[in-house]
This record gives C-alpha cells, structure tokens and sequence, in this order.
C-alpha cells in the first residue's frame, strides 16, 4: 500500500536501511521517498542507551521534516546496550571483536526507538525494547562471523537476521525492533497520524 492514497501525505523514511525498507514492505508499506537524516549520533556525557535511541530518531524525523515539510516522516534508531553502556556501531573489525566479546554469555537489551512527524509538526514516538541473551561464544565463532562481514554497521556489531541469530539463546521482544524497526509499534504510530493500513 503506498503512503500517498487515501489523501495522505507522501511518506518519507528518514534511513537509508534497506533493513528498515524490507521490514515496511512486510506490513505492506512502501515509502514514497527516502531521506537519510545525517546528523551527530555521538551520545551525551553520561547518557543511557534507551533515551539515547529516544532522541536520536526524533532529531532525525526532525531533520527530515525540516527538508521535506509536506510529508509524514518516519524516523527510527537502533541501540545496543549493555547495562549503562552504548555499544557503539561496527565500522572496522576490532571494534566488532570487541562488542560481541562484550556480548558473549551475556544478557543484553536492544532499544528501538520511532518517530513519526506529520505536516503540521505533530511528533509521536515510540520504544521497543527486546532482551537478547548470547551463547558464551568461542574465539573461532567471534573470528568466523568477522570475516563474514555481516557486522559492518551494525549495532553492537551483529545483525541478528543474519547468522548471528544461532548466537541467540533466547530473545524475549521484538524480533523485529532488533533488525531496526519495530514493527508493530510502526504500524500503531503511521496509523495514529493518519495513514489507512489494512
């Protein structure tokens, strides 16, 4: 279904995922345009992970709207935390190394925040927030999913709809709030500010 029928505006999604594009297709919605936010996602002093995915994707639905004013904006960010920390994005293998190290044997929670913006400036939001809990991983298992390359930026340094899902003892969440957009809470929100979805 696309964002634009029914008298509704244009949707515009604020990511430049093709993760969060292939999710939207599952619930049958087809952005009718993308524009990646750029903005500084370089956390506060002192900032925990879930207000941290808070507010990154309501400054990118922000930025988004500003460019595009006439449309329904749909932002998110994913984040990775462990206790108070933020594990960062995966751009080179050490950090990979490190973050599913970290991860290994250990429970963690993925914050998968939303944000939607309509025309006239009206924000909602909303948090997922999932429980995944990893196998106690082997050097050779760490060393095998690097050289894959699935972790290149990726939050906390695995994509869990990947090969990294056999790390996964158990998840408690949603599945797809940890892939990058929590689906359930997307569709509540785009039909809150007006978009007819089956």
């Amino acid at each position: 279904m696309n964002a634009a029928t029914a008298n509704v505006p244009p949707l515009v999604l604020a990511s430049a995922s093709p993760r969060r594009r292939e999710l939207l297709a599952r619930i049958g919605i087809i952005p009718d345009a993308v524009a990646p936010a750029d903005i500084d996602e370089t956390p506060r002093k002192a900032e925990q992970p879930r207000p941290h995915a808070v507010r990154l994707a309501a400054e990118k639905a922000r930025a988004a709207a500003a460019l595009r004013p006439d449309a329904l904006i749909l932002a998110g960010d994913t984040v990775v935390g462990l206790g108070a920390r933020i594990l960062p994005k995966a751009e080179d293998e050490a950090t990979a190394h490190r973050c599913l190290t970290l991860l290994s044997g250990r429970r963690h929670r993925v914050f998968s925040a939303i944000a939607v913006i309509t025309p006239d400036g009206t924000l909602r939001e909303a948090l997922s927030e999932t429980i995944v809990r990893f196998k106690r991983l082997t050097h050779q298992e760490i060393d095998a999913y690097i050289a894959g390359g699935e972790w290149h930026g990726k939050a906390g340094g695995y994509a869990i709809q990947g090969s990294a899902e056999g790390f996964c003892a158990w998840i408690a969440g949603s599945h797809s709030g940890v892939v990058g957009l929590p689906l359930y809470e997307t569709r509540r929100l785009l039909r809150a500010a007006g978009m007819r979805l089956a």
